[in-house]
């Protein structure tokens, strides 16, 4: 493989990157982050012509570059989220905003859920959730992060609009639990129909959940998601110590005892 490289002119290096740049060109990128526009760069013409020979003749160079592409990514991931687990860890009413709460209106024990209204382990988490809370309402304060796969979900965007929508009305939780109690009836009507079950204001409703203020709130929390390197559902959190997806009530009860012996 070394006098291929030689033939063509170009280190082992470099066909590895420019791999990875046609890669990312032809659309090798996470199924829930889209990749931001302007991003890409530039391969120069013969370079992507010599490259391409080196794929056909040799596939696994391609395989490599996706392996290191994953690896990098995946070490960038965990050095954001070690970073926002610090953070949590020292001062657990940061990571709040303006994000809505349940709970505990001292805010000293956070627990943080990026979730996504229709994802159905979310829909799993959110019953052991209700157990956890219905017990420590009075000590623990729950945070709603929105993180909606559009990708993969076409009714997470629309169900978390309606939600920030009920909760300009204070009707978040109430709509936030019909939602993951209802997945199979996610839709336009149902989301019209629970707004007005919870009496709410269905002129305004509809207003809030078109408006760009609901976009602007949703993409805030994807945005921080991003930045903390957050990219499924459902991710948890309790004041800095990380739950598996398949959180169970036993491990939260477990989990608020250690922080609270700190």
């Amino acid at each position: 493989m070394k006098e291929l490289f030689s033939r063509y002119g170009v280190s082992r290096n470099r066909v590895l990157t420019a791999t990875g740049l046609l890669l990312l060109c032809l659309g090798f990128n996470n199924c829930s982050m889209s990749t931001q526009a302007g991003n890409s760069q530039p391969v120069d013409s013969q370079l992507e012509a010599k490259v391409i020979q080196v794929i056909r003749n040799h596939p696994e160079v391609v395989m490599e570059s996706v392996k290191t592409y994953q690896q990098k990514k995946q070490e960038q991931q965990q050095k954001a989220q070690m970073t926002f687990l610090k953070r949590m860890k020292a001062n657990p009413k940061s990571v709040i905003g303006s994000s809505p709460t349940t709970g505990a209106s001292e805010q000293k024990i956070v627990l943080v859920n990026f979730s996504d209204f229709q994802c159905p382990y979310c829909a799993k988490v959110h019953q052991t959730l209700k157990q956890f809370m219905a017990k420590h309402q009075g000590q623990v304060t729950l945070v709603y992060k929105h993180l909606p796969l559009t990708s993969t979900h076409s009714e997470a965007m629309p169900a978390a609009k309606a939600s920030w929508a009920a909760g300009q009305q204070g009707k978040f939780w109430e709509f936030h639990d019909a939602l993951f109690e209802n997945q199979d009836k996610l839709s336009n009507s149902f989301y019209a129909a629970t707004a007005k079950a919870l009496n709410l204001d269905i002129k305004q409703f509809n207003q809030d959940r078109s408006s760009s203020a609901a976009i602007a709130a949703i993409n805030n929390d994807i945005q921080f998601a991003e930045e903390i390197g957050v990219d499924s559902t459902p991710r948890l959190a309790l004041n800095g110590e990380p739950l598996n997806e398949d959180v169970q009530l036993a491990d939260l009860e477990a989990l608020l005892i250690k922080v609270n012996k700190r």
